[in-house]
């Protein structure tokens, strides 16, 4: 049995998802954080590039073989935009990150992304593309959307996340 959770946060690019991930490990949350897009890179787990926005194309069952044995253990934190390809059964709780779109736009365009890429990832958060995937792909019950906007966003995000840990292991560990 698992001592600790495994939670997703996932949601547009430009959302927060790697800023709240990194603040929640500063904070003393005793988990480990993995960034997908890192493990793709470290291990190679590509099955292309993708010309139009300017991106590698994810080899899905690459990541999942390389995260399998890793996520078992629990006590993981998975920061990815893309969620409907992760077991279901990997995952206690899923928070999708939203924002306002001319922030987002902001960050994106600091980020140097092209005019085509900008807006296809406006477009996603528009039709909360990300929301609806987690809803289609894990238990309503475990799935949270959190706005992620402003400084104060990010402190309560921390607080709720941190607090359903510690609420995840009283109910699951500490029986």
């Amino acid at each position: 049995m698992r001592r600790k959770p495994n939670i997703l946060i996932t949601g547009t690019p430009g959302v927060g998802k790697s800023k709240l991930c990194e603040e929640l490990i500063r904070s003393g949350l005793d988990m480990e954080w993995i960034e997908v897009g890192q493990v793709a890179k470290q291990c190679n787990c590509y099955s292309g590039y993708d010309e139009d926005l300017e991106c590698h194309i994810l080899d899905e069952d690459k990541v999942l073989d390389e995260l399998e044995s890793r996520m078992e253990e629990g006590g993981k934190i998975i920061d990815y935009h893309g969620c409907d390809f992760f077991p279901e059964r990997w995952f206690d709780v899923v928070f999708v990150l939203r924002t306002n779109n001319t922030l987002l736009f902001d960050r994106l365009e600091k980020r140097g992304y092209s005019t085509k890429k900008l807006q296809k990832n406006i477009e996603c958060e528009i039709f909360q593309t990300l929301l609806e995937e987690a809803m289609e792909s894990y238990d309503n019950n475990i799935v949270n959307e959190l706005r992620n906007e402003t400084f104060a966003d990010m402190e309560r995000n921390i607080s709720q996340i941190s607090a359903w840990v510690n609420q995840w292991i009283k109910d699951n560990v500490n029986k």
